[in-house]
Formats: structure tokens, C-alpha cells, sequence
């Protein structure tokens, strides 16, 4: 079974039935060239003892999409995915796993497989719609259809579905998710855009993405299987009641401690008072009392700001935490800054490197580079917790990711400031909003490094509460408020606007209105944290760090490239390793040396001009004899040049024999006299004594 819809100046098609069928739902998404298989399996037997919902998403890109082969040692995708791969993995879980029916407890795996990509447009949201379609015609309790598109500001002008080509001039690009009724998930950044651009955007992405769920729920009533009941859920509800009822008293006290770990320490202690007291009439009610437990807590919570306006930390609604910045923290690094908004505290670090720094990418789409990387760094102490050490998950990579997109739009380009930069994220503190305060320490560690940036950013998350016809927004919300409240909302930006955002949601869906408060507050709470930055420092440092690399650009001819290379690159070589010095030679003529200090720079650029100068009349060389004949001496005054200091020219007296005064290998000072028409050069030592 195959359908098709147009999509803006493409054609999707759907197709299911045809491969992959022992799969329990399967698809073919096409548009253009590129083609995505995605196939949904949940496993017939439930997992006991579980609360949540055992879902992974992977998405995979295949070389052989693109007719190409892996450029590793084994020639083949192995071991961790790509950042882009992990990051596409995450944008398709996030809108997806919130509709699959609470109470599903079986392993569930979706999968997706970029199989063929063309040049004009990037397939992972054709992934998303796969990934969705897939789960939609199975018999997996899906209560989607979810789609998604990209939405991009382009000469002014808003494009759903832009091409690969006209994504570099964009102004603003977003990923927008929605459901037939509400947008479930936005993603992306912006040259500092305006809260109304945004919005702008979102609501006409959800407008352009309904054909796409119409063509899932289409499918589905051709192809699509019946769904497998939910386990129902058999809990003792006299005894959660109870537990409710009797206890209400002690969570509610332990929820007005407004320290994280001593919180969440009383309530761990009030959980094993419970189980041992009520351990002897009910022992096997240990999972219901749990659970009777976290949904006070959540009542409790979500009570407080719905009916009162209170919060766990005692702030109000719009109210930031208390922020402290130092900037300098670390004596040796190019740039460092500590960042610490209430109980989250990020040590942003920055690193200046030359080009040869680089992160070289092996992609689908064929090999590039990164010239700005931030790394997140999320150890088990910031919670106060012991795990195991590992490489970096999904979670640090999708933060890392947002965190330098919101500040890559407000760094110098090459030309102005020639450094490849990373930035380090390392949380210390952990208590909601880590990926935001990375934002603000990288802001302060970029100027401290001497980074001419272009305007600080900052960034907060916002959360919501919605029950019933009450609706509540958070400002800088805790750990606490993201785990029991409805929505993460994260928005970073300049004094100007936003740089980036990224929100998911664990409802069906949020309004314009709900999204407008949003923006409103966060842009509010924005400002106020760039005017807390701006009292530790307000502006880029006007020199980079003694430890830093320092860099020159020099301009040669472009026919002396040749004579800095050297046969085998036997000059450069010399000159870097003479000099502690790093060169890069462009086919312009540009000359770009990174060396550790100045004076090694000087001397890099001495050398250059030794092998690329040309000599003139007039002017004093310092050369080295090379050859002692009867009627005088040739001297190279410059690297493969030399001319002839004529006896007559060695000394002010008759000189009689020339190995009287000079011998080879000798280092004298000459003028030169002459330059014939044939280039010969005629040099003087006697005009200079």
C-alpha cells in the first residue's frame, strides 16, 4: 500500500506492506531521493516491577545512502553512533514517547534507516514521520500521528521544508513537531530573533504539518493493525488512599525544605517509615505505597503553584535564582568562568586552537569540520549520586549540542579572529537548567578568553502546570518542577533575541497562548540574568591569554607558495620546527602563523620573508658564504638566492687572495650593489666597512 501528499515544493509518498512485514508496523518514507525505512516492535511479554516506559529510539545513516564508503579502519558503521545520528534519535523519541498509553510496560523499540539521501534535503524528518507512521500502523497503543518539518526564516520570508542550499542563509531555522491538535516539540536557533518570529513560525509549521498526519491516519485505516490492550494496572486503591490520607502531613513538610538534597533526603526517609510501618499489614503492598507516595508528592507540588503560587524554593512564579558569576576561576586556561543560578552551578571553560584543532567529521553527506565544539560534562556527583564513569550519552551530547547553538550566532567569523575555540561545560551542581547555565558560563568564559563576541547570551528554562482550566508558567525551574510538571521549555538569547530553543512536552500538546506567557517570561528572565553577567564582566577582554596561541597573518605572492612548502614540505617543516610554530598557507597567498608566544611568532614571519623576499638595490642581507673562487665570493643573502662580492669589493685594502678574508660557511654582512638584467646580483662587503 503506497500514498502520497505534496509537501511544499516536494513529494512525500508512504509506503507499508511491502518490506520489512515480520516487523509489527513498518514503513518507506520518500521525498526526492532519499528514502527512510522505519519498522516499530514491542516484545509479547511485559516487563513486571517497572513505572515507566520502556521505549529506545535509534535512527542510523548509511554510507551506502549516498554511494559512499566508511573512511574508518573496518569500512564499515560500527561502534557509537554520530553526534548526528544520536541527536536525530533524540528528536524523534521526545515527541513520541509521551503518546504511547501510560501503563505500557513492554520493551519497545523503533527504529529508523536512512537508506538512500539525496543533496537536497536532510532526512531526518523524514525519519520522524517514519518513526511515527510506523508506530501508527502497528499494535503499539500509539496515540499519535506525530510529524515534524523544518521552518526557516530566509530573506525575510518564512519557508516550511527549506533546501539543504538555503539553510546556510536562513535568519532562523526550527524544527517544529505536532499532533493533529497542539505543537509537541520545537527545536532550533536563530540570529537573534524576535519572541513574534518565533511564534510566527511554530503556528505555521503546525499549520503546513497537517497534510503529513493526514497521510499516517490515512495509512492507518487501510494497513493498520489493532492495538494491544494496556495491561491494566491492579493497585490496592484502599491501601494508596490510605497512605495518602494518613501521611499527607509528613510529605508536605518534607516539600517546605527548600535545599534539593536535604528535600529529597526527608523524603526518603519518610518512604522507608512507611514501608516499615506498614510492612506487617501489607507486605506485599510495597510497590503500591511507592507509587501512592510519588503522586502525593506530585499533588502536593503541582497544588502548591496551581491554588497558591508557591514554589518548592519559596520564589515566585517569574522569580530567577540567585546568581553568582566569577569569571578567571582557572589561572592556566585561555578562559573560565563559574556560573552558578540557586543550586545549578556550571564551570564553563574556553580553549583557543588553530585550524589544525579542527573536528573532522565523516558524514553521509560527505567530510567537514567544526572550527567551535561544546563539550557537556554531567558527572554522577552533581547530584550527589555514584555511577559509573562512561563516554558521553545522549542526554550530554543533546545539551552540549543546544548549548552551542545558542552560542554559536554571536561568534567572530574566521577572517576576524583566525582560533579554533572549544568550550567545556563541566556541571558541579545540578538542580534544574544545567544545558542553560552551560550558556551563560560559556558567554563569560568566550570573553574572558578574549573571544570578540557579539553580544552576550543567556539562557533559562521554563515550566508549566496545567490542570484542568489552570494553567501556570514557571521561571528557571528546578529539577523537582521538570520531573512533575508538564513542560521544559528552554530559550536562549541576547538583549536583541533569541539564539535558540528547545521545548518538550509530556501533554498532548501546548497553545499560542501558553507558548506567548512563555517567551514573555523567558525573555524577561533573560535580561535579568545578562545583567547579572555583565557585573562580572560586560565585555570581550581585549587580549587573549598569555597561554594562548598568538596568530599573524601575512600576505605573500601567490607564485611564492612553492618556496615556503619546499620540496616535500621539507621548508615549512623546518620553519615550524625552528620557530615552535604552526603555519597554514592558503592558494591566495594568505599566511596564517599560530605560535606560543610573540616572539616566536616574529620569528616565524622573519622566516617567511627569507624565503619569499626578493632582493633590492640598496639594501643590507645578512648571507652566508657558499662558494670561495680567485676572483671572489658568492654569498646567499636570501634562501636560494645569492649574488658575487667581487674581490675588489671584500676589503678597503687590495685584497691578494680571497680565502685570506672569507671561507665558506662564514656569516657576513653585504650590500647589494647591482641587479642586472639577468638577475645576477652584485653584492658589496666593502661598502658596508
Amino acid at each position: 500500500m503506497k500514498i502520497e501528499t505534496q509537501f511544499g515544493e516536494a513529494k512525500i509518498s508512504i509506503e507499508s506492506g511491502k518490506i520489512a512485514k515480520q516487523a509489527s508496523g513498518s514503513v518507506l518514507v520518500t521525498m526526492g531521493e532519499s528514502v527512510v525505512l522505519a519498522t516499530a516492535q514491542a516484545s509479547y511479554e511485559k516487563r513486571e516491577g517497572i513505572d515507566f516506559l520502556p521505549l529506545t529510539v535509534d535512527y542510523q545513516e548509511r554510507f551506502y545512502s549516498v554511494g559512499r564508503i566508511p573512511g574508518n579502519f573496518f569500512r564499515r558503521e560500527v561502534g557509537r553512533p554520530s553526534e548526528k545520528e544520536t541527536l536525530t534519535s533524540r528528536f524523534i523519541d521526545r515527541p513520541c514517547r509521551p503518546l504511547i498509553s501510560k501503563g505500557w510496560t513492554y520493551e519497545t523499540q523503533v527504529i529508523a534507516q536512512a537508506l538512500s539521501v539525496d543533496d537536497k534535503y536532510d532526512p531526518d524528518l523524514l525519519a520522524m514521520m517514519a518513526a511515527s507512521a510506523a508506530l501508527t500502523v502497528s499494535d503499539i497503543p500509539f496515540e499519535g500521528p506525530i510529524a515534524g518539518t523544518r521552518v526557516a526564516k530566509i530573506d525575510g520570508k518564512l519557508v516550511i521544508n527549506p533546501t539543504q542550499e538555503h539553510l546556510g542563509n536562513a535568519e532562523l531555522v526550527l524544527i517544529v513537531a505536532s499532533s493533529p491538535e497542539a505543537v509537541v516539540m520545537v527545536e532550533g536557533g536563530a540570529r537573534q530573533a524576535s519572541e513574534s518570529d518565533l511564534l510566527d513560525a511554530i503556528f505555521m509549521a503546525h499549520e503546513a504539518i497537517k497534510p503529513l498526519l493526514q497521510l499516517q491516519i490515512d495509512l492507518q485505516k487501510v494497513v493498520g493493525k489493532a492495538k494491544r490492550p494496556v495491561p491494566e494496572v491492579i493497585k490496592d486503591l484502599e491501601l494508596m488512599a490510605k497512605v495518602k490520607e494518613i501521611y499527607r502531613a509528613d510529605m508536605a513538610e518534607a516539600l517546605k525544605i527548600k535545599e534539593k538534597l536535604p528535600r529529597h533526603e526527608k523524603i526518603g526517609s519518610l518512604c522507608e517509615k512507611v514501608q516499615s510501618e506498614l510492612a506487617e499489614t501489607h507486605p506485599e503492598g510495597a510497590s503500591d505505597i511507592n507509587f501512592a507516595l510519588h503522586e502525593l508528592e506530585a499533588d502536593l507540588l503541582r497544588g502548591a503553584i496551581l491554588n497558591q503560587g508557591l514554589r518548592l524554593d519559596g520564589r515566585s512564579l517569574t522569580q530567577v535564582r540567585p546568581i553568582e558569576c566569577e569569571v578567571g576561576y582557572l589561572p592556566r586556561a585561555h578562559g573560565s568562568a563559574l556560573f552558578t543560578r540557586g543550586e545549578t552551578q556550571s564551570l564553563g571553560v574556553a580553549t583557543l586552537g588553530t585550524s589544525y584543532d579542527d573536528q573532522r567529521l565523516d558524514t553521509v553527506i560527505g567530510d567537514s569540520s567544526k572550527s567551535f565544539m561544546l563539550h557537556y560534562n554531567f558527572p554522577p556527583y552533581s547530584t550527589g549520586e555514584v555511577k559509573r564513569l562512561g563516554a558521553p550519552g545522549r542526554r550530554e551530547i543533546g545539551h552540549g549540542a543546544l548549548a552551542e547553538r545558542a552560542l554559536r550566532t554571536v561568534l567572530p567569523t574566521k577572517e576576524n579572529f583566525p582560533y579554533t575555540i572549544r568550550l567545556v561545560s563541566e556541571i558541579l551542581e545540578s538542580n534544574g537548567s544545567s544545558s542553560m547555565a552551560s550558556v551563560c558560563s560559556g558567554t563569560l568564559a568566550l570573553m574572558d578568553a578574549g573571544v570578540p563576541i557579539t553580544a552576550p547570551v543567556a539562557g533559562v528554562a521554563m515550566g508549566l502546570v496545567v490542570e484542568n482550566e489552570k494553567v501556570v508558567i514557571l521561571t528557571d525551574i528546578l529539577g523537582d518542577e521538570d520531573h512533575l510538571g508538564d513542560m521544559d521549555f528552554k530559550v536562549a538569547g541576547t538583549h536583541k533575541g533569541v539564539t535558540a530553543v528547545q521545548m518538550d512536552i509530556k501533554i498532548k500538546g501546548v497553545t499560542k497562548d501558553i507558548m506567548t506567557q512563555a517567551l514573555d517570561q523567558a525573555k524577561e528572565a533573560r535580561l535579568h540574568i545578562l545583567e547579572c553577567m555583565s557585573k562580572s564582566i560586560n565585555a570581550p577582554r581585549a587580549e587573549i591569554s598569555q597561554y594562548a596561541p598568538k596568530t599573524f597573518v601575512m600576505e605573500i605572492k601567490p607564485e611564492k607558495i612553492k618556496d615556503i612548502i619546499g620540496p616535500g614540505g621539507k621548508v615549512i617543516k623546518s620553519i615550524q620546527a625552528e620557530t615552535d610554530s604552526r603555519l597554514e598557507v592558503e592558494d591566495s597567498g594568505k599566511v596564517t602563523i599560530y605560535a606560543p608566544s610573540q616572539e616566536k611568532a616574529d620569528a616565524a614571519v622573519a622566516a617567511i620573508k627569507r624565503f619569499t623576499s626578493s632582493p633590492e638595490v640598496n639594501q643590507v642581507y645578512k648571507g652566508k658564504v657558499v662558494k670561495v673562487m680567485e676572483f671572489g665570493a658568492f654569498v646567499e643573502i636570501l634562501p636560494g638566492t645569492d649574488g658575487l662580492v667581487h674581490i675588489s669589493q671584500l676589503a678597503k685594502e687590495r685584497v691578494q687572495r680571497v680565502s685570506d678574508y672569507v671561507k665558506e660557511g662564514d656569516i657576513i654582512d653585504v650590500k647589494v650593489l647591482e641587479i642586472d638584467s639577468k638577475g645576477k646580483i652584485r653584492l658589496s662587503r666593502r661598502a658596508l666597512l
